[in-house]
């Protein structure tokens, strides 16, 4: 921990270093003319000490040059009157203040600046040589001027991609949990779909036992039996859920679908799919219109009175989504028929054909006084809606002739027949 302290510390250093080399290099050009100066008039040495020692002192100014960057720069511009040699830290604390604080404390400088190079371009009088020193000047402090200007629009760019690139992260990261949040809406639907279905054949079931006062041992094993069968079947497909659950709360970063994987956008969910996220053993196989038939049987057993009317034309050719919808609209409508009108008999309709579309619908009679509210009331028709929605159907519901209806209509696309080959 601390060697990389020290690597990390390291840049820094010769960061805080390298702000001073502008300074340093025009202070050493001074010098070297001072020396020659004092070598050639030994009676300037005086003087000359004092303008190196006034070179150092504005050297010295340029460590608050970050904190304090328009006093350091008027202070520096202040001893260039008096000093040849502080023109470097004075030229490097001017053109640090353009680049962290951008053309307004400029101005102030800026002025001091030329005022001090007049000082001193004329302390000896106006000639020639003010005239070219007071020239020169100006033209190098309007580049550092402009090199100032430069370095704070790089800056700004630097500071603009960076806050960027932090905004396209956080939406990656929001994108990210709100497609696992809708993975998990799904996934609950889901749930609710399955265990609604189980829970209420075992309510069914469990009321036989309760009430049936006549039934021999045979038929009350056989319940029994029904009930444990159930009752693990509903722990299995728990199970299942909850797996798809733990998967999803993966990084986000395992790839760039996030929690949806490549079954995301069907509709029928990560539950549904329950080995869809990367699952080391073998997936359930989930249930499509070819599995009505068993679901039909199964209520039937739990002692549920349905009669089904099935014309559906060519149903191997219904694409498997829409077959995962379509059970589980079956389902839930099951589920809430036993729900809300217990013991009254449900008929089902399937009809439909390739280009057709498909439509289901389930009707029984309305109990006496209304229907039952039971727990979760209106819950399963809402799920039905959302599951209908992102089936790209529609759902109509009402109370007809004494029966509450339930009709849904699915897409069901025609099929592609490819053109005639040509000879050859």
């Amino acid at each position: 921990m601390h060697d990389r302290t020290e690597d990390e510390a390291r840049p820094e250093r010769w960061a805080g270093l390298a702000r001073y080399l502008p300074a340093v290099v025009p202070m050493l050009f001074h010098g070297g003319i001072m020396a020659w100066v004092a070598f050639r008039e030994p009676g300037r040495l005086t003087a000359l000490l004092v303008d190196v020692g006034l070179g150092v002192a504005g050297l010295a100014l340029l460590a608050g040059w970050r904190r304090w960057p328009l006093p350091v720069a008027l202070a520096t511009a202040l001893l260039t009157a008096f000093s040849s040699t502080a023109v470097g830290p004075a030229y490097a604390a001017y053109v640090s203040l353009g680049s962290l604080r951008g053309w307004r404390p400029l101005v102030p400088a800026a002025a001091v600046s030329f005022a001090c190079l007049a000082v001193s371009a004329t302390s000896r009088g106006i000639d020639q040589v003010a005239v070219v020193s007071l020239t020169g000047g100006s033209t190098i402090l309007a580049a550092l001027t402009a090199l100032g200007l430069y370095l704070r629009g790089r800056r700004d760019l630097a500071a603009s991609r960076r806050e960027a690139a932090l905004a396209a992260r956080r939406a990656e990261r929001q994108r990210i949990e709100q497609a696992r949040l809708a993975e998990r809406v799904k996934i609950a639907q889901e749930m609710h779909d399955v265990l609604a279905h189980r829970i209420s054949l075992l309510s069914m079931l469990a009321g036989g036992l309760a009430y049936r006062t006549d039934l021999g041992a045979q038929e009350t094993r056989e319940l029994a039996l029904a009930i444990q069968e159930n009752a693990h079947q509903s722990l299995n497909e728990l199970r299942a859920v909850l797996g798809t659950l733990r998967r999803d709360d993966g990084p986000p970063e395992d790839g760039p679908d996030g929690p949806d994987g490549p079954d995301g956008p069907d509709g029928a969910g990560g539950a549904g799919d329950v080995g869809g996220a990367g699952a080391a053993g073998p997936e359930a196989p989930q249930p499509t219109l070819a599995q009505l038939g068993a679901l039909f049987d199964e209520v039937r057993a739990a002692g549920q009175r349905v009669e089904v009317a099935d014309t559906i034309e060519g149903r191997e050719l219904l694409p498997p989504q829409t077959g995962r919808h379509a059970y589980r609209i079956v389902q839930e409508a099951l589920t809430n028929a036993r729900k809300h009108a217990p013991g009254s008999r449900v008929t089902a309709e399937l009809g439909g054909r390739p280009g057709g579309g498909l439509r289901i619908r389930v009707s029984n009679p309305v109990p006496p006084g209304g229907p039952s509210p039971g727990p979760g009331g209106r819950l399963g028709l809402v799920g039905v809606a959302e599951r209908t929605r992102m089936a790209g159907g529609s759902l109509s519901h009402a109370v007809q002739n004494g029966c509450f209806v339930l009709d849904v209509r699915l897409p069901w696309e025609g099929v592609r027949r490819d053109p005639t080959p040509g000879r050859g």
